[in-house]
């Protein structure tokens, strides 16, 4: 892998689609087929800014809805150094959530534009691709451990997800939906993908 760049994966989808299990089988899929690869999730709960939005998450605290969109932003800006860093190397990051979280969740509010919501986030490594898992609110909602955190209420998903649909439709994205399934890996429509498209996510820098 010497002299190759890593590729930046990220997978997107309402609370509790199969997001962090999937993500945890890519990286074993894709590090048994020889490539070098780790997980990285947002928010990343253990910095300052992260233990902060972890309180808000859990509904210990409460932060304006302006500001807590920015500290949701920066918690993905102070990882940056590191991703750039790990892909420059050549591993392959896999992460939960990213920007698209972000819009998504913070436009789903009342008086929230996209494009306001996109803005903080301008400058952000790309990803190289996006995994939109779609599972229906209803099967999510049956999910172990719904409704613990803050933005687990069905009607606040379908806005959402509403919001996730109309980022998702970017003409500049390389984005693939997937039904997500828990015994494999998306079914492992991901070997036959990374078959066509891995030599130019992973082509040397």
């Amino acid at each position: 892998m010497a002299g190759r760049r890593g590729a930046l994966i990220v997978l997107e989808g309402v609370d509790r689609a199969g997001k962090s299990t999937q993500s945890r089988k890519l990286v074993a899929a894709l590090c048994a087929a020889g490539h070098r690869a780790e997980l990285l999730r947002f928010p990343e709960r253990s910095t300052e800014i992260g233990k902060l939005l972890n309180s808000y998450l859990e509904k210990k605290n409460e932060v304006e809805d302006h500001s807590v969109h920015l500290l949701f932003s920066a918690n993905r800006w102070e990882q940056v150094p590191l991703i750039r860093n790990k892909l420059d190397q050549g591993v392959t990051l896999i992460v939960d959530r990213y920007a698209f979280s972000g819009v998504a969740f913070t436009a789903a509010k009342e008086n929230f534009s996209v494009d306001w919501c996109k803005q903080p986030d301008v400058g952000l490594p790309r990803p190289d691709l996006v995994l939109f898992l779609q599972l229906q609110l209803a099967d999510a909602a049956r999910r172990g451990g719904f409704g613990q955190e803050r933005y687990e209420d069905r009607a606040f998903q379908e806005r959402a997800l509403h919001c996730f649909q109309q980022l998702m439709q970017d003409p500049s994205l390389d984005c693939k939906r997937y039904a997500p399934c828990l015994r494999t890996p998306f079914g492992l429509p991901h070997k036959r993908h990374w078959a066509s498209y891995g030599h130019r996510c992973l082509s040397p820098a």
